[in-house]
């Protein structure tokens, strides 16, 4: 497996300046040596010219958070990342690495939760290249293999949860959006690490159920947020009538037994828990 190393380089501007001076000298001695027909002359000029274009293959610019790999004739020999002017071995081949942070927003993905349930789900990651010789040599087309890498790691995670816990236990895609993007991140990780990308961060972007299903399964949360507000509510009006027999017990102003504390649970409990407007009703006589 091939790993980052510096390759050997020089200050780009003394290369182009001892390019410059081997083409100067090399005009004046052509010049020379044609004005005196002297082939040796010519010759050197020659020699010089082909010098100076041969340095002039070397010369490369290096942009801010950008790598410059360098290969001379199929053989690695490191990389520059230090931005700048560079002279590098001539004949060399350099292909350029963006060490910049990147998004990738990846297309709507249609998979079957834990529970067999079709979801839509989608991802954006964030990543940046951090070994450019992993990037470049050990994958091919490093972009191509992040893209891929990121919908199959979203896929499995996605597999693994329920959209929704019903009965509220374990970790849902919907609930527990931190840990699922947390286990997502290293996911991505462990996939990426062979390319030489670091992940930084991976978040869900769109989550839903499917269009056959989302019908029927809002109908089941909206059900189960009937019941639960039901249970508070019942739960609510059982203390207060609790509370309210004890306290005109406490008071003695009524002495009730225990069919009239029945009748007055009931008419409590149905005052409180009805969803309209209690109705009064006057009893002129006495419960018996």
């Amino acid at each position: 497996m091939l790993l980052e190393k510096k390759s050997p380089s020089v200050n780009g501007f003394w290369g182009l300046l001892l390019a410059l001076i081997a083409i100067g000298v090399g005009v004046y001695v052509l010049v020379a040596g044609g004005s005196d027909s002297n082939g040796l002359l010519i010759a050197l000029g020659v020699v010089l010219e082909v010098v100076a274009l041969i340095l002039l293959t070397g010369l490369t610019i290096v942009q801010p958070n950008q790598a410059n790999v360098i290969t001379f004739f199929g053989q690695y020999l490191g990389v520059i990342r230090e931005s700048g002017f560079y002279m590098t071995i001539p004949f060399s081949s350099h292909k350029k690495v963006s060490l910049r942070v990147r998004n990738f927003n990846s297309a709507k993905l249609k998979v079957n939760d834990v529970e067999g349930n079709p979801i839509e789900i989608a991802a954006v990651v964030v990543f940046s290249v951090v070994d450019s010789a992993k990037a470049l040599f050990e994958v091919d087309e490093y972009e191509t293999f992040v893209e891929i890498q990121s919908e199959t790691a979203l896929r499995h995670v996605a597999s693994k949860y329920p959209y929704d816990a019903v009965d509220g236990a374990g970790f849902s895609l919907r609930s527990n959006a931190e840990e699922i993007a947390l286990e997502l991140s290293t996911e991505l990780q462990n996939r990426l690490a062979i390319a030489g990308v670091n992940v930084i961060e991976s978040r869900l972007t769109h989550l839903a159920y499917s269009t056959e299903i989302a019908s029927a399964m809002l109908q089941r949360q909206q059900a189960t947020a009937i019941i639960a507000a039901r249970e508070k509510i019942v739960e609510g009006a059982v203390s207060m009538v609790q509370l309210a027999i004890q306290r005109l017990e406490a008071d003695g102003a009524i002495e009730l037994d225990e069919e009239r504390k029945a009748a007055m649970i009931n008419n409590l409990l149905v005052a409180v828990v009805s969803d309209r407007s209690a109705q009064p009703v006057i009893n002129t006589s006495t419960l018996y």
